[in-house]
């Protein structure tokens, strides 16, 4: 991978000493984005890593260009329906979108953001649309449609639209040519690398991470909460973008803080490749290895037809779970727990797929009821269900799920947990993420954050296992 990021960094280095007549002859023409004094450090740079080759000297080359850079400020992004948040969300979702030549899935999928997130949901994120295609009659319709359909969000100021006029774009002419491709199909990628490079530039200071997808996807429900529980798991690793789907540029997670980074990659090699593809040699760069990926994925691709050539291509990721998940499975384990117990109650009943169930005489914040699996197994979803059947009779009101994954020390407990979800009205209803390093679940722990001294009825506890 080391080796392919090098080339491409040879291949922005040719003809360096020439670089530097140029930009003083042409200070507008490739690079309008980039001020002269800007242009000047992307040349030296560029002379630097020919010199000085490997991937540390590279971020460092990466870093003196964004010291002191201001953002791309002949880019002329303009926001086109709605109004930026008041306050920094947690989370932009980001899509660039152009017309397709089977039509445009753009209103579907900005329904199906919006439909998978419950209220809640909604107020820690902001969608980011950046209508890139330089059609007026196309461009003038969907800010009409979206502005009619999704009026609530855009008063919310949940949804915000813009659009990057022709001049603020780099030539499409006389472009690289790979393997003899013809020349509309090198300016395609191309282009596309710019629209995703000015949405990511107008979204970096919106919020603390950027989530991108494609104009053509549905999204599972509940998809936000996933992603934030991911985040919380993954704050102390380190990592450079984690991946909530596999294809292409759909569900690719960014810290909001590496986008500048990434803008100027984009921007740098805009015709060597597709997005995707940069992506990979970006993560060498700042030294991620291998790519993180999350099953089952959040986001699946329903477009049938390439955007390009319209063509039929049915990309489908088999890794995004319909809602028909099947019944519990419920492996072997024994449960644990040092809530109050009655003489009359049975542990294992919180744990039963019957309608047994298990009662407390009081939960003291702290206390727990730990599922202690006899194998560990891959969990992709777990359900629990406190209270009676009697409305708001004896539901746990504060208190959240844990995953546990190394149990090397205990027999009845896990080394290390991570939080899956908190119990809302005395319930969790959650699908589990999982990296490509594939640890698999041991314990799934009930944790009591505030007392219940009227007691808790846990009715179940259900795990769906592959």
């Amino acid at each position: 991978m080391s080796n392919l990021l090098w080339r491409l960094i040879l291949i922005a280095t040719a003809g360096v000493f020439p670089i530097f007549f140029f930009i003083k002859e042409n200070p507008f023409d490739t690079a309008s984005f980039l001020s002269l004094e800007e242009k000047e450090v992307v040349a030296w740079q560029r002379a630097r890593m020919q010199i000085n080759p490997g991937r540390t000297k590279h971020l460092e080359t990466f870093e003196l260009m964004q010291k002191n850079s201001e953002p791309l400020k002949k880019v002329n992004s303009r926001i086109v329906i709605g109004f930026p948040p008041v306050e920094k969300k947690l989370l932009t979702i980001g899509i660039a979108s152009v017309q397709h030549p089977q039509g445009s899935y753009l209103l579907t999928t900005l329904q199906s953001l919006f439909f998978a997130s419950s209220s809640s949901e909604r107020k820690h994120f902001i969608v980011l649309v950046h209508l890139a295609d330089p059609d007026p009659k196309w461009l003038s319709q969907m800010i009409s449609n979206i502005s009619t359909l999704f009026k609530p969000y855009i008063q919310a100021r949940q949804l915000v639209v813009i659009n990057t006029p022709l001049k603020s774009y780099l030539s499409l002419k006389d472009l690289k040519k790979n393997f003899n491709d013809i020349p509309a199909y090198v300016a395609f990628p191309s282009k596309q690398n710019m629209d995703y490079a000015f949405l990511m530039n107008f979204a970096t200071n919106h919020s603390d991470y950027f989530l991108m997808i494609e104009d053509d996807v549905k999204c599972a429900p509940g998809f936000v909460t996933q992603i934030a529980t991911t985040v919380s798991a993954w704050e102390n690793k380190h990592w450079v973008t984690l991946e909530f789907s596999q294809l292409g540029f759909i569900g690719k997670l960014f810290h909001a803080r590496d986008l500048p980074r990434f803008v100027h990659f984009l921007l740098l090699f805009h015709q060597e490749m597709p997005g995707d593809c940069l992506l990979s040699h970006f993560h060498d760069l700042l030294m991620q290895e291998p790519r993180i990926h999350f099953f089952p994925s959040l986001f699946q691709h329903i477009d049938n037809y390439s955007s390009f050539e319209g063509k039929f291509n049915s990309l489908e990721d088999k890794e995004f779970k319909e809602n028909d998940i099947g019944s519990p499975s419920n492996p072997a384990a024994s449960i644990y727990t040092n809530l109050n117990v009655p003489h009359d109650s049975v542990l294992i009943n919180a744990y039963s797929l019957d309608r047994n169930f298990f009662y407390a005489k009081s939960a003291e914040a702290g206390s727990h009821l730990t599922v202690v699996l006899d194998i560990p197994a891959e969990v992709f979803r777990v359900q629990v269900l406190t209270g009676s059947d009697l409305k708001g009779k004896n539901w746990l009101k504060e208190g959240h799920v844990e995953l546990g994954f190394d149990c090397t020390n205990r027999i009845n407990d896990c080394d290390d947990y991570i939080l899956l979800g908190l119990l809302v009205n005395g319930s969790l209803n959650k699908q589990v993420l999982s990296n490509e390093s594939g640890k698999k679940v041991k314990c799934v722990r009930l944790l009591v954050t505030a007392t219940s001294p009227s007691g808790i009825v846990v009715r179940h506890i259900n795990l769906w296992t592959k």
